[in-house]
């Protein structure tokens, strides 16, 4: 009987202890977290406010809000860029936030918990990593302690400080949801996602764990509507120091370039690679005049190793390029042929990076019809051979390939005629790689023959 109230009060002092852990996150790293807000360089007129969504000037709701909000309403004639959040990383006045909330920033002004302002320079902006380096005129500042992502597992407790709509210090917590997931339009780098909503004003927020360490900057991606609610992504904060630490040094961070997109190896594409296990990246086109060309590389190797470090997957080599820098001779073992080989790449310098990673559907018995391209075809495609799907059926609609797309290789030997696409369909085996030119990029989508 006396074993209830035991429990209870254990289950009491945990919930207490849990939530002691956010207060004092908040209060430790809360003075660390800068609300930033600008002025693009083409201000956007008629733009509607932000809070309450499609609040009029005469709305007695809104004039409510402002007569007894401690703080004023963010402006009506705000746009959507027009604010967001930044961490300071340096007690000198750096500041880490977006790149893409200050790239078209006329004028910069950063706002301290402590109600100081301050106008801000651009040390340096680095498109691909999604970072951006601030200062301030400021000494003695607070700072982040920095921490370590890759200690992060899904499922663990993450909290958030930011100004979504220009409230600033708003807090919300979270869960890991991915440690790494790559969206290749965004950023090369594999990124955190949470299942915390990231909204106007949250651009470069910082991510804690509950150890009050930073371990994120939350990146605010422009997809489709709806694509993406209810989650969010954040750079890993080791990551990001490294892109911080070159734009401090020298006002901008230059990275490793291969010259290649990629795709990642399913099981029925290791198959018919003949690899035992589904790893590496897949080269599914390249530069011709690129530094992986260069080397000798082709379409359709398989990057195994870069600099003896085994690539596991896809999203590990876009990474692992840029953190090398330009002129850097990079050794790469990859599969050819049904065999590993060696190559060194000096790589080249990149402004943009991407990486593509496919994943295809696969059923049974083909379902296509091709024919011949015309030489117009040909030409408006930029390739020398190949077939253009008439029908597609069955696996092959399923594994993405569409009417008007051109079937370039059949296991990695080109076809130019409908003929011979046949005959090297035949001669396949159980699993078969096509590689298919779709909106004028390349993939190799696997097909199951059964």
């Amino acid at each position: 009987m006396a074993l209830a109230p035991v429990a209870g009060r254990a289950q009491a002092v945990t919930v207490h202890g849990f939530v002691s852990r956010f207060s004092a996150l908040v209060q430790q790293n809360g003075p660390a977290v800068v609300n930033i807000s600008l002025v693009p360089k083409e201000q956007v007129a008629n733009a509607e406010s932000l809070w309450p969504p499609g609040a009029s000037e005469h709305d007695p709701f809104l004039q409510f809000l402002r007569q007894f909000s401690p703080n004023p309403l963010p402006d009506a004639g705000a746009t959507q860029s027009n604010v967001g959040s930044g961490f300071i990383v340096r007690p000198n006045g750096y500041i880490l936030t977006d790149a893409r909330l200050v790239a078209d920033a006329k004028d910069i002004k950063v706002r301290l918990t402590d109600r100081r302002e301050f106008k801000a320079s651009v040390v340096g902006i680095d498109q691909p990593g999604g970072i951006a380096l601030l200062k301030i005129d400021a000494n003695g500042l607070p700072t982040v302690k920095i921490g370590k992502p890759s200690d992060m597992k899904s499922g663990q407790w993450v909290v958030a400080i930011g100004a979504p709509y220009g409230f600033e210090n708003t807090v919300t917590a979270g869960i890991v949801s991915n440690t790494a997931r790559l969206l290749p339009q965004e950023t090369y780098i594999p990124l955190i996602q949470t299942d915390m909503t990231a909204t106007t004003g949250d651009e470069g927020t910082p991510l804690f764990n509950l150890n009050g360490e930073a371990i994120g900057i939350t990146l605010v991606a422009p997809p489709p509507e709806g694509a993406f609610e209810g989650i969010s992504f954040a750079i890993p904060i080791n990551a990001a120091m490294r892109i911080e630490q070159q734009l401090q040094l020298h006002g901008r961070a230059e990275h490793g370039h291969l010259g290649v997109t990629i795709q990642d190896v399913t099981w029925p594409l290791a198959q018919s690679f003949r690899l035992r296990k589904p790893v590496g990246a897949l080269i599914s086109s390249m530069d011709r005049n690129g530094p992986a060309a260069r080397s000798g590389l082709q379409s359709g190797d398989i990057i195994l190793q870069l600099n003896g470090t085994n690539i596991n997957d896809s999203f590990q080599l876009p990474a692992a390029v840029a953190d090398l820098h330009p002129g850097t001779s990079a050794h790469i073992q990859y599969w050819r042929d049904h065999g590993p080989h060696d190559a060194v790449v000096v790589l080249g310098r990149s402004t943009t990076l991407a990486s593509a990673s496919v994943d295809a559907a696969m059923s049974g018995k083909l379902g296509l019809m091709v024919r011949r391209l015309t030489s117009d075809e040909k030409h408006r495609a930029e390739v020398s051979g190949g077939v253009r799907v008439e029908q597609s059926a069955g696996p092959a609609a399923l594994a993405g390939i569409l009417p008007g797309d051109i079937a370039l290789q059949v296991n990695h030997a080109p076809v130019s005629n409908p003929a011979q696409f046949r005959q090297r369909m035949s001669g396949a085996r159980n699993t078969v790689a096509l590689l298919v030119l779709h909106d004028r990029q390349k993939m190799f989508v696997p097909l199951d023959l059964g």
